[in-house]
């Protein structure tokens, strides 16, 4: 497939497309008779992979270290398994930290509901209906 047809498959611009080329995320890919870029349909999992790396914070150099292990074949599985083990070591501390901070934030929404909810409960129990006053006949 074409550049453009990448693009359009993998949601990645053509410019980041040829830079991840160029610094070596993505393989080089075969050229066509014209000199144009011909990508097999297995780049799209590669990218799809390489995207969910991105989303769970791995730096890009890190990134760059498993694609170029990735390059170098099956003799270097360990290694490429150690890297993904430790970066899903740091997504799940990451995770565990959301989950806190998610916690703090519902116990405080909670409390300004109960706030609110004594406000309405004690403000009805307060107040009485406005009578219109009686004006003394001078």
């Amino acid at each position: 497939m074409k550049i453009g047809e990448l693009a359009k498959r993998s949601g990645l611009t053509a410019y980041t497309i040829r830079y991840y080329e160029q610094i070596g995320l993505l393989p080089v890919p075969d050229k066509d008779a014209s000199g144009q870029r011909d990508y097999d349909a297995s780049i799209l999992t590669w990218i799809e992979f390489l995207g969910r790396l991105k989303s769970t914070g791995m730096p890009i150099r890190e990134m760059l270290r498993y694609a170029a292990l990735r390059q170098q074949g099956p003799a270097t599985d360990a290694e490429r398994r150690a890297l993904l083990e430790a970066h899903r070591h740091k997504v799940r501390a990451y995770v565990a930290d959301l989950q806190a901070n998610l916690l703090v934030l519902d116990a405080k929404i909670s409390g300004y509901a109960d706030a609110e909810e004594r406000i309405e409960t004690n403000g009805q129990q307060q107040r009485k209906p406005l009578r219109a006053r009686r004006t003394r006949a001078l």
